[in-house]
């Protein structure tokens, strides 16, 4: 089990950044959240079973949705303190 925490900057509010990635993180069976930050940043946890289905998740959110602009993503580690059951909007 591997849990990340993922902000990415760039033109990534107001343009259904958050639903496509929803989306995106159902198809590849990701757990977590999805939520605009006030600095107008988004902030993803994402949990999954598999190191390789994370690294897909991340490699997707480098890139996001047509209708976004992503200029940098941080990503860090996070603890599998709780266990996930879906892949929410705040």
């Amino acid at each position: 089990m591997r849990k990340v925490r993922i902000l990415v900057s760039g033109r990534v509010q107001g343009v259904y950044f958050r639903v496509f990635t929803q989306n995106k993180a159902k198809h590849f069976a990701v757990k977590g959240s999805v939520k605009n930050l006030p600095d107008g940043r988004v902030e993803i946890i994402a949990e999954a079973a598999e190191d390789t289905t994370i690294e897909k998740f991340i490699k997707w959110c480098q890139k996001g949705p047509v209708t976004a602009r992503v200029d940098e993503i941080e990503v860090a580690e996070l603890q599998c303190d709780e266990v996930l059951t879906s892949f929410e909007i705040i």
